[in-house]
């Protein structure tokens, strides 16, 4: 990785921060070992960093009929085909973590359709590929598609405000040339220690 800044806009430093967004971004490095670049870059407005992280730990965090790894595979899926660079090296770290399988993520984010996951899993995919790119054309064929593979109303909720959410963080992404952090690269790779 170069030197390059992680934003086009201002970083504030941690002590210009707002003590809850200062005070969130620590308990994140006290858990990761570095603070992802996307709460530095979000923290340049303190009322948008606040909506951004609640909002996604409401999809990412709740109690829901999809695992944490199929939630991620949904980020991965949609930012890889958003050219989101950011989001496709963030979560697909997380994905790896997260599915215990260093190779799924790159899979996924190059072509879910020929990846090693199950065709439930390609079916929700399917799903929330169509909401991140063509969200006008979503029908009745496409919920029927997943209750098919056993995935319940709210499960569709889920997997498509998942979708949606992170359209727009991709875009967000890319608006402010969000760097990934060189930590992503390796995580889920090679085992610790």
């Amino acid at each position: 990785m170069t030197n390059e800044t992680i934003s086009r806009f201002p970083v504030p430093s941690l002590e210009e921060m707002p003590d809850d967004i200062r005070n969130r971004i620590l308990e994140v490095a006290e858990k990761s070992g570095f603070i992802p670049n996307i709460f530095l870059a979000l923290a340049h407005r303190p009322d948008e960093f606040r909506a951004f992280i609640a909002y996604h730990d409401a999809l990412m965090e709740r109690e829901s009929g999809l695992s944490k790894a199929e939630r991620e595979m949904i980020v991965v899926a949609t930012s890889g085909l958003n050219q989101c660079q950011y989001c496709v090296v963030a979560h697909g770290a997380i994905l790896r973590i997260r599915a215990k399988n260093p190779l799924v993520a790159d899979q996924v984010a190059i072509n879910y359709r020929k990846a090693d996951i199950s065709e439930r899993q390609k079916a929700m995919l399917d799903f929330a590929v169509k909401v991140s790119r063509s969200a006008e054309t979503v029908g009745e064929a496409d919920f029927s598609a997943l209750a098919a593979h056993g995935f319940s109303e709210e499960d569709s909720w889920d997997i498509g405000a998942i979708a949606a959410f992170f359209a727009m963080s991709n875009r967000f992404a890319n608006l402010v040339s969000l760097r990934p952090n060189a930590e992503f690269y390796m995580m889920g790779r090679v085992k610790k220690g």
